[in-house]
């Protein structure tokens, strides 16, 4: 890999265009989804838009891992960004909702690419004392592209047409296409590569099976039979899976990454994965819903949480050197849970500039948090396994964030209609709170504040709760130097020991 500063700047500035594209599509499609169903004759759809988009993009995650791991990461993530510009040309076009539904699936097929091969890269190209900062950066457009994507979503969708926030990703992409390949240098060996076919597809069918039970609109109306049998199916295929990577010659997931310390990390990432889609959906409907304040101001008070993530990835991962992964994770975490503690502090009277402080202890905490659990997962295998490795640990995450999103707005749902029922109000709907009501009740705006509030602090005790098992966890990790201390010669060699004890 070539190392020069002026060549490590410009494979940062791809990253990070690639990582603008992949995150803000989430944001500024939401905008526009209800223009695009409009138009197209799919409101009963318009949840599957992003449904694809997510399911395909955590499917194809571990398989881009690995596939980088075979044949390099220049040209597999150049390939990601390619099918992620050719799924976007196509929802520009998209004529119906099937259509639409169908592209954004292509759309998630490449973002999985860039999803996991920006952080590989980054574990590749920058030293350890680099890397926090790159990545705090990276983490940085997530909250770029939820401030910039609604405020592009509605200028397009005003001056020109909803087709045009798919085709604005084209020249973007194809800019950091050639970024990264006229300076991303690998020395790589090629020759003739086992694909494990086999681990592909029962991975991905074992994927689907789980994921239809949260990704899909009806999942509410689901029967315990049918979630039971999904889960029953989704295990059987998972056992399928590791008879089938434990003989293969090339494992989409090698298994000797599945350590002790791998799977602790994992795990806490899948937690605090879920408690950070919680906080970035509910926290606005806090502030516009509740305080009452305007999509915009809602924003802007939420970039208190950009900043202080980028502040941590600096400041925590320098301490990562001295003091060692565990120790960082554990007072990352602790800030974490300080700042989720104060949330259900919140009513309909908090001061704007109180919410402001308490994002910013959320952000602080979260930041430093999943900065540092990336760069242990990275840390912990060598070069040939960076890339499986950060892929099962972003899969982790996509999991995190499906099924936690689901769970909270079930919880979210119920706790606004056990609200007015314990008022002596039937038939509400949580979808038409500012509507009558099936009995013709008209809702005064104070009522539904209140029952927003009351339903807020249920999943935001929830999200507590999460953080605090995620510190158990933290404080659960081995305590090792070995990753953290030096990138010597003899890293692949004592990791390998490492692990040995582990497994």
């Amino acid at each position: 890999m070539m190392k020069t500063a002026g060549g490590k700047k410009k494979i940062t500035l791809a990253l990070m265009v690639a990582m603008f594209l992949a995150a803000v599509e989430g944001t500024v499609v939401t905008t526009a989804a209800s223009t695009i169903a409009k138009d197209l004759n799919g409101f009963e759809n318009i949840s599957l838009v992003f449904s694809a988009y997510l399911l395909t993009s955590a499917i194809s995650t571990p398989i881009y891992g690995k596939l980088a791991d075979l044949y390099g990461r220049k040209n597999v993530i150049s390939i990601g960004i390619i099918i992620f510009l050719l799924g976007s040309t196509l929802c520009g076009f998209a004529m119906t909702m099937d259509m639409l539904i169908g592209f954004r699936a292509i759309q998630g097929l490449g973002a999985g690419a860039i999803f996991t091969l920006t952080y590989t890269i980054v574990g590749d190209i920058f030293t350890l004392e680099e890397r926090p900062k790159v990545q705090g950066s990276l983490g940085t457009v997530w909250g770029i592209a939820g401030l910039v994507g609604p405020l592009l979503g509605g200028v397009f969708i005003d001056l020109l047409s909803w087709n045009w926030i798919f085709f604005i990703n084209i020249p973007f992409g194809i800019l950091s296409i050639f970024l990264i390949q006229r300076n991303l240098k690998e020395s790589f060996e090629k020759k003739k590569q086992i694909i494990d076919y086999a681990g592909i597809g029962t991975l991905t069918a074992a994927m689907l099976v789980f994921f239809n039970i949260f990704l899909s609109a009806k999942f509410l109306n689901y029967s315990r039979s049918f979630i039971g049998m999904s889960v029953v199916g989704t295990l059987l295929l998972l056992v399928v899976f590791y008879r089938i990577e434990k003989k293969a010659v090339e494992p989409i997931v090698p298994l000797e990454i599945l350590t002790k310390t791998n799977q602790m990390v994992n795990s806490i990432s899948f937690l605090l994965a879920a408690v950070l889609i919680g906080a970035d959906v509910y926290l606005p409907i806090y502030l516009q819903n509740v305080l009452g304040f305007s999509p915009t101001v809602s924003g802007l008070a939420l970039i208190s949480m950009t900043i202080t993530w980028l502040i941590a990835s600096v400041v925590l991962g320098r301490l990562i050197i001295r003091h060692g992964g565990r120790t960082v994770t554990i007072i990352a975490t602790v800030i974490l849970l300080l700042g989720i503690l104060l949330l259900p502090t919140m009513g309909i009277q908090t001061p704007l500039i109180l919410v402001i402080l308490y994002v910013a202890i959320i952000g602080f905490g979260m930041g430093g948090a999943m900065t540092i659990l990336t760069i242990l997962i990275q840390e912990s295998v060598g070069y040939s396994q960076r890339g499986a490795a950060t892929a099962t640990n972003t899969l982790l995450k996509t999991l995190g964030q499906t099924i936690g999103i689901s769970i909270f707005g079930s919880v979210f749902n119920l706790k606004i209609v056990q609200y007015f029922n314990s008022s002596g109000i039937w038939g509400v709907n949580p979808n038409d709170l500012y509507e009558s009501t099936g009995q013709g009740i008209t809702l005064t705006g104070q009522q539904v504040a209140l029952a927003l509030n009351a339903a807020l602090h249920v999943v935001f005790i929830i999200l507590t709760v999460l953080v605090f098992i995620a510190l158990v966890l933290a404080l659960m990790l081995t305590k090792t130097s070995l990753p953290m201390k030096k990138e010597g010669g003899n890293r692949d060699k004592a990791i390998a020991e490492m692990n040995e004890g582990e497994v």
